[in-house]
């Protein structure tokens, strides 16, 4: 369950582009990530859960180059006077991991068995499936290792279990490390990824927004797998994830099928509308860095120089979304009030704004969205008035 760090970009990305008012020497985009989070310090994991948020907000420049580069958003967060609470607590941590290790016990005998009972198509019982060691040297290692085992697994055509294998999968420039909880190679060549959270299944039935958070997380695994399998003959991502969690209130694991096709969907459109890290940094003025050293002041205007798009969603997704809520209340930004306000009104970008079209005293009355405000406005106004002489009648 837990996700590896993301190593450094291949040294062969090119290098960044230089603003032609600005001209300095060109460097690689490992090089200009480095000096973003600062020189000294390793990059912050990037997993499949950042990415599956990264994914649903995709306009957010900000979130897209802070993640590419490896910066540590909460502790970015605390230094700019924003910090709050975030993530997966202590307890829940241990005791997903026990969990873990309960269902992968024995070579991963309870695990292949709820697999077969749920994904087992007809075929012969898995009885024991081989576990390749994915040891190796770094990520990037890693991610070669399980390439190389998962083909060998499809070749062989027998059932095999890979325990936390590494995948890459590229986004907005620069690649991320992702560590599946397992993979599963059935004796047809079918790649099924396997999900195991701590969070129980009461009935046959869990929380579906913790369901679907899951299948968000699962739909990244099943992109990075189709990266391998394209290249690795007679192989298929399943797009049916198995989900393995507790039994009611107990700890006897149970499962259930997941169809991703929907959530890979999404998340392949969105991973491809997303700003490439490389021209973000390009923007941004010379010398900007988001370094732990730097004071307050200094990380504030580094962060204010790249742009984000905040929603109210955020405050489930990102480390940021306290410090960019507060910018966006302080602007008096629609999008504070959530997407769907911001998309009904149009052109129109602030609060004040809005208040005063509703008013009368800005805005085109030709325009419909003025004109919606305006006739909302004056419903408002006559149902206070009745509701004033209802009140002075008794």
């Amino acid at each position: 369950m837990s996700e590896y760090p993301a190593g450094g970009p291949p040294p062969q990305i090119p290098a960044t582009r230089a603003p032609a008012s600005r001209p300095r020497p060109a460097t690689t985009l490992r090089q200009r990530l480095a000096e973003l989070r600062g020189p000294s310090v390793a990059p912050h994991p990037l997993d499949a859960r950042a990415l599956a948020a990264l994914a649903a907000n995709p306009g957010c420049k900000r979130r897209a180059l802070l993640d590419g580069a490896g910066v540590d958003k909460a502790g970015l967060a605390t230094a700019l006077g924003s910090g709050a609470a975030f993530g997966q607590s202590q307890f829940a941590f241990v005791r997903g991991n026990a969990f873990e290790a309960k269902v992968k016990a024995d070579g991963g005998t309870e695990l292949l068995r709820l697999l077969f009972e749920r994904l087992g198509d007809g075929a012969d019982s898995p009885g024991e499936a081989s576990v390749p060691d994915l040891t190796a040297a770094g990520p990037e290692g890693r991610a070669a290792r399980t390439a190389l085992a998962l083909r060998e697994a499809t070749e062989a055509g027998d059932w095999a279990l890979l325990d936390h294998p590494m995948l890459a999968l590229e986004v907005a420039g620069s690649p991320a490390y992702l560590e599946p909880d397992a993979v599963v190679v059935h004796p047809d060549g079918t790649w099924t990824v396997v999900e195991i959270k701590s969070f129980p299944m009461i009935d046959s039935s869990a929380d579906a927004a913790k369901v679907g958070a899951a299948a968000r997380q699962s739909a990244v695994y099943v992109l990075a797998l189709e990266r391998v399998a394209a290249v690795t003959e007679g192989a298929r991502v399943g797009h049916r994830v198995l989900l393995v969690c507790p039994k009611d209130f107990s700890n006897l694991p149970t499962a259930s099928v997941v169809d991703v096709r929907k959530q890979r969907a999404v998340t392949l459109r969105q991973l491809a509308r997303l700003t490439r890290v490389e021209d973000i940094a390009a923007a941004l003025p010379e010398g900007t860095t988001f370094a732990p050293d730097r004071t307050p002041g200094e990380l504030g205007s580094a962060v204010e120089a790249v742009p984000a798009a905040y929603a109210p969603e955020c405050l489930a997704a990102c480390e940021l979304a306290f410090h960019c809520r507060a910018k966006a209340r302080a602007r008096g930004a629609v999008e504070a009030l959530g997407r769907g306000v911001r998309g009904e009104l149009g052109g129109l970008t602030t609060v004040a704004g809005v208040l005063a079209a509703a008013a009368g005293k800005e805005g085109d009355p030709a325009d419909p969205t003025v004109a919606a405000l305006r006739r909302a406005a004056a419903l408002r106004a006559e149902a206070l008035q009745s509701v004033r002489g209802g009140a002075a009648c008794r």
